[in-house]
């Protein structure tokens, strides 16, 4: 404890107290600074942070250019709300990610403030466009905790609980899985179905995926798959729409997933490592599409902050003069290879999956029957904790740890990472 401060131990002690059980925190621990994939508690504890705020810190903590650009712009304007009156930051981030998504096409971007926002407005341009109600999302995906995020969402617990009832004309089909067997034939066949059985093609306005399922369990969506499913889209007029706040920004080795597949979304959402940190988040997407909804029916009083729109700009400034993707690539190759070998060492590790700096662990009892075992995984992060290495579980069984490290990772702390790992699945395993 230093001079005044409260200790870990009375901040989770006044938490418990004062905030709901409801907010889950991952970790009883209170973080005082960091500095790219290092953290400090308020004892001064060091840990190094493969988590990065949930995805939100691909050009890790407090990095340079973003906070000289806070800095710049806090002494200029706060706030305006672009509603209100426009701002440079706002506009030039608008046609930056234009550029970066619509690849020479002609597209247009809204700003709002959280992944779950961008996800409501996506749908709310998806069904102005075409006349239609229906939205299909995926069994394992997550789009968010508001009532239409909930509804999206394709698992129970945690986030469904019992929150209802949902919001109507959403319906789920299976995700491709190929440690589960489910394979991109099956995905699609069941998809036909559902238009036979439940909603007739027509009735759909969009198709809403992720290009690697996030807090489902890290699953990427083969890339064959994914050109299928746009080619039956574009067969259908139903709208394509990639939810890219968890895998956007060079976290799976390109700058965006659907990338890897060589396909066109239609609409695109990004949040999370947007702005190295501050609250934003963003539909990107075909400019005919986007201008469906007609004046007014798009907004938000802090959607497009100024200061986080000018820390965005600092962020796009890093991946394009800093080799921020080529040394994501790298993170991601020897996160992979030092988790391979991890699973040749320990039995619970049923398998290792990713795409570049996205990779996670899938710990079952045993590897014949691949039956989840979440109990294990808890212990793998409290035992990685007590040893300075923060990482967080996701799947629908809550039996996956996954890593989201900072793309400034250096090598050495990747390895050092992987060494925490292995001797905290020796204690929690064995």
């Amino acid at each position: 404890m230093h001079g005044n401060r409260r200790t870990n131990q009375q901040l989770l002690a006044s938490r418990n107290e004062n905030i709901p059980r409801g907010l889950l925190t991952a970790h009883p621990i209170f973080l005082e600074h960091g500095e790219g994939a290092h953290v400090w508690d308020v004892e001064g504890r060091h840990y190094l942070d493969f988590v990065g705020g949930i995805g939100v810190l691909n050009v890790g903590h407090n990095h340079p250019r973003v906070v000289e650009a806070v800095r710049s712009q806090l002494g200029k304007l706060t706030h305006a709300s672009f509603q209100v009156a426009g701002y440079a930051p706002y506009v030039e981030l608008a046609e930056r990610l234009n550029r970066l998504v619509g690849d020479g096409r002609p597209h247009k971007t809204i700003f709002l403030t959280t992944g779950a926002e961008a996800v409501e407005n996506a749908v709310k341009i998806a069904r102005a466009h075409t006349g239609r109600p229906g939205i299909i999302s995926f069994r394992g995906g997550f789009h968010g905790r508001t009532l239409l995020g909930v509804s999206l969402t394709g698992f129970a617990q945690p986030y469904r609980q019992n929150f209802g009832p949902f919001a109507p004309d959403i319906h789920h089909t299976p995700y491709p899985d190929a440690y589960r067997d489910w394979t991109s034939d099956a995905a699609l066949a069941a998809l036909e179905e559902l238009f036979a059985t439940t909603i007739v093609a027509d009735r759909v306005a969009a198709v809403l995926i992720e290009p690697v399922q996030g807090d489902g369990g890290f699953i990427p969506a083969p890339a064959d798959f994914l050109r299928r499913l746009r080619e039956l889209t574009q067969r259908n007029g139903i709208l394509l729409i990639l939810d890219e706040i968890q895998t956007g920004f060079g976290r799976t080795g390109e700058m965006f997933g659907f990338q890897h597949a060589g396909i066109a979304p239609d609409l695109v959402t990004v949040a999370k490592s947007l702005a190295g940190g501050f609250p934003l988040s963003g539909v990107v997407g075909r400019a005919e599409i986007m201008d469906a909804p007609t004046a007014g029916g798009l907004g938000g009083t802090y959607g497009g902050n100024a200061i986080a729109c000018a820390a965005a700009l600092a962020v796009l400034d890093a991946f394009e003069q800093d080799g921020l993707l080529a040394q994501g690539r790298q993170i991601g190759a020897v996160l992979r290879a030092g988790l391979d070998s991890l699973q040749q060492k320990h039995e619970a590790i049923g398998d290792v999956r990713g795409l570049g700096a996205m990779q996670a662990i899938e710990l079952v009892v045993d590897r014949r029957s691949k039956k989840p075992d979440p109990d294990a995984a808890q212990r793998v992060i409290d035992q990685a904790r007590e040893r300075g290495l923060l990482v967080i579980k996701c799947g629908v069984h809550r039996n996956v740890v996954r890593f989201l490290a900072p793309l400034v990772t250096s090598q050495v702390d990747v390895e050092d990472a992987l060494g925490i790992l292995d001797a905290a699945l020796a204690a929690a395993l064995h």
